[in-house]
C-alpha cells in the first residue's frame, strides 16, 4: 500500500499504480523521465496513462510529439468536463495515453483547495491504466506535495549538482513535514506531534525522534504514527551523469538521509549524459523512440525495470 494523500482522501485497494515524478528545481528533466517512463512500461506491454501536473508550466505533450491538445486539465477542472477520459489525448505510443496540462498558467498554478480534492480523488480513483504518471513541477508548493505523496512510487530527479542536491534535500524533507501534518491529522494527534516537533531539547528532527516523544504521551499513536511514516520512501534517478563519480550521487544521497534523518531513499539509478536525449527533445521525440540503443535510453529501461520489480512483475518484461 502506498503513503496515504491528504487527509480527508479515503484509502483505496487497487492493482494499478501511481508514479509521480518531481524535484527541487526546474530544469533537470523531470519531463523527459516521466514521458520515456511511461514508453517503456507502455512498450513493455501495460496501459499507461502520462498526467502534465506542473500547473501552471505545462510542456509534457511537447515532449511527446503531440500538438497543443484542444482539452486539457483545465477542461476538468474549470469546463465541466465529468471525468479525466474526456480529456485524454493519443500520444501515437500504443499503449501510452496523456492528459496535457493546464494552459491558463495563472489560475492553474494557485488551484484551489476544492479543485485540488477534486483531481487527487479521480486520479486515485481511476482505472484506465495500469500505471498513472505524474509529471509534477519543480519546488515545494503543497499542491506539488500532496500529488508526489498519493503516489506509490515517488521518483525525485535530481542532477548531480551542489545546488541540485541541496534543492532535493529541501524537496525530501518539505515532502516528509507534509506527510507527517497529514497523518497527524488522521488520527488526531496534532498537539502530541507539534509538541515533538517543537521541543528544543536533543534538537529533534529524525522520525524517530518525533516517534519517541509521542511514544512517552501515547505509546498506541506513537506506533500507528511509526507504522504510517515508515511507508514514506522517495526513490532518486539522478539524471545527466557525466563521471563514474556523478553515478554515485544517488548512492551517498540514500546513506546520508539515513543518518541524519532516519528515513530510507532508494537509489533507482543513474542516466548518462547523452548527446542523443536533447537532440531528441529538439525533435520533439521521447528519446526511446528515437534512439532506443542510446546509453539514455538504457538507462530509463533499467529504471523500468526495477520499478516493475518492486511492484512484483517481471523486470524482464520492461525491455522489448
Amino acid at each position: 500500500m502506498s503513503p496515504a494523500g491528504p487527509a480527508g482522501l479515503a484509502r483505496r485497494s487497487r492493482s494499478r499504480r501511481i508514479i509521480a515524478v518531481g524535484g527541487g528545481k526546474g530544469g533537470i528533466g523531470k519531463s523527459m523521465v516521466s514521458a520515456n517512463l511511461g514508453v517503456a512500461l507502455a512498450q513493455a506491454g501495460h496501459k499507461v496513462l502520462l498526467v502534465d501536473a506542473d500547473l501552471g508550466g505545462a510542456n509534457l505533450h511537447t515532449c511527446l510529439g503531440v500538438g497543443p491538445p484542444e482539452s486539457t486539465l483545465s477542461d476538468f477542472l474549470r469546463r465541466g468536463k465529468a471525468n479525466l477520459e474526456e480529456v485524454m489525448v493519443s500520444t501515437g505510443v500504443p499503449g501510452l495515453s496523456l492528459i496535457a496540462g493546464a494552459q491558463d498558467s495563472l489560475d492553474a498554478a494557485n488551484l484551489k483547495y476544492a479543485q485540488k480534492q477534486k483531481l487527487l480523488r479521480t486520479l486515485l480513483s481511476q482505472t484506465t491504466a495500469d500505471y498513472l504518471i505524474l509529471d509534477l513541477g519543480a519546488g515545494t508548493s503543497f499542491n506539488t506535495l500532496d500529488f508526489f505523496l498519493i503516489a506509490d512510487h515517488g521518483l525525485l530527479v535530481v542532477l548531480p549538482e551542489p545546488t541540485s542536491v541541496e534543492n532535493a534535500y529541501r524537496f525530501v524533507k518539505a515532502a516528509f513535514f507534509r506527510k507527517l501534518q497529514q497523518t497527524e491529522a488522521r488520527y488526531g494527534i496534532q498537539d502530541l506531534v507539534e509538541g515533538a516537533l517543537s521541543t528544543r531539547e536533543g534538537g529533534l528532527r529524525t522520525l524517530h525522534d518525533v516517534v519517541a516523544q509521542v511514544r512517552r504521551k501515547a505509546p498506541s499513536d506513537a506506533e500507528r504514527l511509526e507504522r504510517e511514516l515508515a511507508a514514506f520512501r522517495v526513490r532518486l534517478v539522478v539524471n545527466q551523469a557525466r563521471t563514474d563519480a556523478d553515478e554515485k550521487v544517488g548512492a551517498a544521497m540514500v546513506s546520508a538521509w539515513k543518518k541524519f534523518f532516519g528515513i530510507d531513499m532508494d537509489d533507482l539509478g543513474a542516466l548518462r549524459y547523452d548527446d542523443e536525449a536533447w537532440r531528441a527533445v529538439r525533435k520533439r521525440k521521447p528519446v526511446l523512440i528515437e534512439q532506443p540503443g542510446s546509453p539514455v535510453s538504457q538507462g530509463l529501461q533499467r529504471i523500468a525495470a526495477r520499478l516493475l520489480s518492486l511492484d512484483g512483475l517481471s523486470p524482464e518484461s520492461a525491455i522489448p
